[in-house]
């Protein structure tokens, strides 16, 4: 069997994590919002558990936790649910990059036909935006700037706390999309300024279909968002809905664990990296984005004279990797992150993105080496 390299698109469940939403699908069944018997408050009391094991690693109050079904939901929620609000103020400027997840230049789309004016900043060629292009796009009337935190294909960090500093007296709304980084990369996440982040379970070693939104307070007041969908009044009425108890569980626990042992699983995904740019050395690849601000735990890069598609084929037996990000992959479009980037069509046709954790098990780089030799 091959051995997973995948896991930017989604990781590996932790087996505490699993035994946790197991228990609370077979034996622990009641809904949170049943409050007239035991099954439905002990349900409430572990989604509010979750809750604090999240507002925790994000150094939030627990008020500002709004469980969803993953970061596209909750990048959706934040984008499309502040609109409203910019309407109403004469507020439709926002400002974007260029290397966004599908999941925030979507919705960016939808309000640009309603009328909305969005700012999409190109990156430097290594990956990543400057506070000073964000400074440059401001205008008064900007309602929003929304930043990944991480990259999802090429794992380049973007300058959070720059762009922080740059809104410091500006009252824009700051979202980051942090699908990639929570769990793995906190402290940015935890300032201030930072008013909303996206969160997904799948991405930090918990279960598919489950993540947050979290919605920073600026002292007494809210973030003013609309919800998408009515009925209920779940989720402070922001996202109605039975909740999922055994995901929101299963991410609580994932949120906890991550930020408890994110030193060592660091340390493990560097000693990876390691062994992987000494094993595929022979190849002579080059990298896709500034390695002094890409995460530990993934690579972007290119085998020169062998297209991307080649090099998955010859290695498929052994690794199990990707070309781009899960969400797009199937149209086998050329990468729009990569593209923005100023690289090269076949540059971009010979790229390929291998992530891995701290679960992963060592590859013999030497037969990958050969089998994609062999390929040429």
């Amino acid at each position: 069997m091959s051995i997973y390299l995948d896991c930017n698109a989604t990781t590996p469940m932790e087996s505490a994590v699993r035994s946790a939403i197991l228990r609370f699908m077979a034996e622990e069944y009641g809904n949170a919002g049943s409050r007239t018997h035991d099954f439905g408050n002990r349900a409430k009391q572990a989604v509010e558990r979750a809750r604090d094991q999240l507002a925790a690693a994000a150094h939030v109050e627990r008020d500002e936790v709004i469980f969803t079904s993953g970061a596209t939901e909750s990048n959706n929620l934040a984008i499309l649910g502040l609109a409203p609000y910019g309407e109403r103020h004469q507020k439709r400027h926002i400002v974007s990059t260029q290397i966004e997840h599908k999941a925030v230049l979507e919705p960016l789309e939808v309000l640009q036909s309603r009328g909305f004016d969005v700012t999409l900043l190109r990156p430097e060629p290594g990956g990543f935006v400057t506070p000073e292009a964000v400074r440059a796009a401001l205008r008064p009337e900007t309602l929003l700037v929304s930043v990944m935190h991480v990259n999802n294909e090429t794992g380049v960090e973007q300058p959070i706390a720059g762009i922080c500093n740059v809104l410091a007296d500006h009252p824009a709304y700051f979202h980051v999309d942090a699908a990639q980084s929570f769990g793995k990369r906190n402290d940015p996440l935890k300032n201030a300024r930072v008013d909303l982040v996206s969160i997904s379970g799948h991405k930090i070693y918990g279960p598919k279909g489950v993540g947050a939104l979290i919605t920073r307070k600026r002292g007494y007041d809210r973030v003013p968002l609309q919800p998408l969908q009515y009925g209920g009044g779940q989720e402070r009425g922001l996202r109605p809905g039975t909740l999922p108890v055994p995901l929101i569980v299963g991410l609580g626990l994932a949120a906890e664990l991550a930020t408890k042992h994110c030193a060592d699983r660091e340390q493990a995904c560097r000693s990876f990296r390691e062994r992987l740019l000494c094993g595929l050395a022979p190849l002579n690849p080059e990298f896709n984005g500034d390695q002094q601000r890409v995460l530990p735990h993934v690579i972007n890069l290119a085998v020169p004279g062998l297209d991307a598609e080649a090099f998955m084929v010859a290695t498929k037996h052994l690794i199990a990797i990707s070309n781009g990000s899960a969400c797009t992959s199937q149209s086998y479009r050329p990468s729009h992150v990569l593209e923005a980037m100023g690289l090269s069509p076949a540059r971009i046709q010979s790229s390929l993105r291998i992530s891995w954790c701290h679960l992963t098990p060592d590859v013999d780089w030497s037969e990958v080496v050969d089998a994609v030799q062999r390929m040429r």
